[in-house]
């Protein structure tokens, strides 16, 4: 799905399995955000022929945190062209990460190799540039990526259309969520793109829905 110049949502919408939404920005050099299960990954794959592009075109890989259903997907990029980026904090948490969601159901955790680490401030990758957010809560290292040229804002995990991320996996703290997204309130947002559900157009939809967000779940995180 179209959704601006030069940016496209590939928006997961099976109940019956749980798996993020990826986002992909075109340019001299491609970027994708979260890949998403590496199970389901064929679908990426089938969204990005649709827009003539390929695994072996995309430039960088970027992670908003290390959760199996954004992170996974990436271990298909090993031996491509594609960088893969994550926050430091996240990288050094995917042990722990590995031994709650893979090891403790007796499954080997995906070979994912992280290339560069994203870090609070400007990220330019071929002709565009993006500002990274270290927004924990969710998770010690997840961050958000707000795309200026576009008003942009790909908040993974962290808030959602009428909710926010949880808590209670590995290194999730609700009063820093909370001040991950009120720290959010101050851009200036067209579309809010979210690790799951459907996206949000607007800055005052924008703007309303962290109101909703606060007065709905704040005093039970």
């Amino acid at each position: 799905m179209e959704l601006a110049p030069d940016l496209h949502g590939f928006f997961w919408r099976d109940p019956a399995a749980n798996n993020c939404n990826t986002y992909l920005i075109t340019g001299r050099v491609p970027l994708l955000i979260d890949p998403g299960h590496r199970a389901f990954f064929s679908q990426v794959e089938t969204e990005l022929r649709r827009v003539g592009l390929g695994s072996d075109t995309i430039g960088a890989v970027l992670i908003t945190h290390g959760h199996p259903d954004h992170l996974e997907g990436a271990a298909g990029f090993a031996g491509r062209p594609a960088r893969v980026g994550l926050h430091e904090i996240e990288a050094a948490r995917l042990p722990e990460f590995d031994d709650a969601f893979y090891r403790a159901r007796g499954a080997a955790p995906p070979e994912v190799t992280i290339d560069f680490f994203l870090q609070e401030g400007d990220l330019t990758i071929g002709d565009h540039t993006l500002q990274t957010l270290h927004t924990p809560g969710h998770s010690p290292g997840s961050v958000c990526l707000y795309w200026p040229e576009h008003k942009v804002l790909f908040t993974g995990d962290v808030l959602f259309n009428r909710g926010l991320g949880r808590t209670d996996l590995p290194g999730g703290n609700g009063e820093e969520l909370k001040r991950s997204i009120r720290r959010l309130g101050a851009l200036d947002v067209e579309w809010m793109l979210s690790g799951h559900g459907e996206p949000l157009q607007g800055n005052t939809a924008f703007q309303r829905n962290l109101e909703l967000v606060e007065r709905a779940y704040f005093n039970f995180i």
